[in-house]
């Protein structure tokens, strides 16, 4: 079993992203780019702490198919931890498909049913030793994605292989973001989110990142991150509110920004950055990958 510094845990699939320098509509027929490249919350969380020399494990369902075989040979030429991977015969690779134009995402589907379907299956090298047990569990830093099932995000909050870790989470969509509600009990929870997810979580409409993180911090939540796109971004813990401003960049991409910004905080972290420091080095790190600056 090779090392890692931190787990990742949740969905690695490929992405195909077909992105067009022309402003799209329904229905419309655009040229463009099209590129088959490796992605999921999970795995772009790991690709960023990998530009950062952190070394990242993986705990995830990767399908026994030709994709799957391909997609874990990127992950290790990646120097990803591929290890304790989950794989079946019986269930296909998972992907996503999304279209961008110039202003951001014009539409995107998840197909990420195989890693729903194995449920706690991915968990089993946290109790089985080879990573940690109930006895022994995980301290270290865990990435967790929202594309898990709130019964499973429910059993991950309550479970003792989890008791002693310390839980990023990130939303995998606006509409899977009421999921991480389930996550409240846990201790150690810091929630990265996006203004609409964090209304969504609420039930209500915020106006700016402070509020929705004030508003999550009252709904419940321990510490959170509230990302609003290029207007600021703002981290609470408890009831004291620290809020910054991302520099201006020319969109290149979106997908996987709130991925690069979770791991890049996290790296920052690590390394000892004060609340603010690590704040605007997210925030920084983030631009630099929706101008196209920072590799995908």
């Amino acid at each position: 079993m090779k090392s890692f510094d931190i787990l990742c845990i949740g969905s690695v699939l490929w992405d195909i992203i077909g992105r067009t320098r022309r402003d799209m509509h329904y229905g419309a027929d655009m040229p463009g780019i099209i590129r088959r490249i490796p992605g999921g919350v999970a795995m772009n969380i790991a690709m960023t702490f990998r530009r950062f020399d952190i070394t990242p494990a993986i705990l995830t369902h990767i399908g026994s198919d030709r994709e799957g075989d391909e997609l874990l040979t990127a992950c290790r030429d990646l120097g990803i931890v591929t290890d304790h991977v989950y794989r079946t015969q019986d269930l296909a690779t998972d992907s996503y498909m999304a279209i961008e134009d110039p202003n951001g995402l014009v539409a995107a589907i998840a197909d990420a049913h195989s890693l729903e379907r194995v449920g706690n299956a991915i968990l089993a090298p946290l109790a089985n030793g080879e990573i940690g047990s109930a006895g022994t569990p995980f301290e270290g830093i865990i990435a967790l994605d929202g594309n898990l099932t709130t019964e499973l995000l429910s059993e991950i909050a309550a479970s003792p292989l989890f008791a002693r870790s310390d839980l990023r989470v990130a939303p995998a969509s606006p509409g899977k973001a009421e999921r991480l509600k389930a996550l409240y009990r846990h201790p150690n929870v810091t929630l990265y989110v996006n203004l609409e997810e964090a209304g969504l979580i609420c039930d209500t409409t915020f106006g700016s990142s402070a509020e929705a993180a004030a508003g999550l911090i009252a709904h419940g939540a321990g510490r959170v991150l509230v990302t609003d796109g290029p207007r600021s971004a703002s981290e609470a813990t408890g009831p004291d509110v620290l809020t910054a401003t991302p520099p201006s960049v020319k969109s290149q991409r979106v997908t996987g920004a709130g991925d690069t910004f979770l791991a890049a905080h996290v790296a920052a972290e690590r390394d000892g950055a004060s609340r603010s420091d690590a704040l605007n080095f997210a925030l920084h790190a983030a631009a630099k990958y929706v101008s196209g600056e920072s590799p995908q």
